[in-house]
């Protein structure tokens, strides 16, 4: 309706957050932020994976030629053809089993979602880079009883995410690798990536 009223205002505004725009109206379609290198490399000091790891939400494969280059064997796919991996696979749709899982999910739209789902498909191990944020919210309360991660590994230094693929000064955020062992019940531990 036409209520221009505070209320009114900041609901709309709820709103379009949560269908991935922000108030200023500059977030990325799709929410596409690509991870820079050193944010996979920092995981890749602290984890080890056991077998193949898919990659569902490679953008232009930032993640998966980090991967690569570090020796594990990758498949990459995504939702939205960014020139990198197979596109059009929307991954809440996958079934197959996977050893593990490794991404960078948008955010604003389906971080929980595709948490969940990974949690019934990988055989191993799932790492997402999320904002330390992921951590709150009644739902993500409901899922971490049921899946807890094993490790949170927090960026001691904020970190800006690439937009539209490209580096860009600004968006400084505080981010970390969540990381769960599938059918793992054990209380999470935290550590710091510097």
């Amino acid at each position: 309706h036409g209520c221009i009223c505070e209320g009114c205002r900041v609901s709309r505004a709820r709103a379009m957050q949560s269908i991935g725009f922000n108030a200023r109206g500059d977030r990325q379609k799709d929410d596409f932020y690509a991870t820079p290198f050193e944010a996979t490399d920092a995981l890749l000091s602290v984890e080890s994976f056991k077998g193949s790891i898919f990659e569902p939400c490679c953008g232009e494969g930032h993640i998966s030629k980090r991967l690569l280059k570090h020796g594990y064997k990758v498949e990459s796919s995504d939702l939205v053809d960014r020139g990198y991996g197979t596109p059009k696979r929307d991954f809440l749709f996958e079934r197959k089993q996977r050893d593990n899982i490794v991404t960078n999910p948008p955010y604003a739209k389906m971080a929980l979602l595709m948490a969940e789902h990974a949690q019934s498909i990988a055989r191993f191990k799932t790492a997402f880079l999320l904002k330390i944020t992921f951590l709150e919210g009644i739902a993500r309360a409901e899922f971490f009883k049921k899946h807890p991660p094993v490790r949170v590994w927090v960026f001691s230094k904020r970190l800006s995410l690439m937009k539209d693929g490209q580096a860009y000064k600004g968006g400084m955020m505080c981010l970390a690798w969540f990381v769960w062992e599938t059918g793992s019940t054990k209380a999470p531990q935290i550590g710091w990536l510097t």
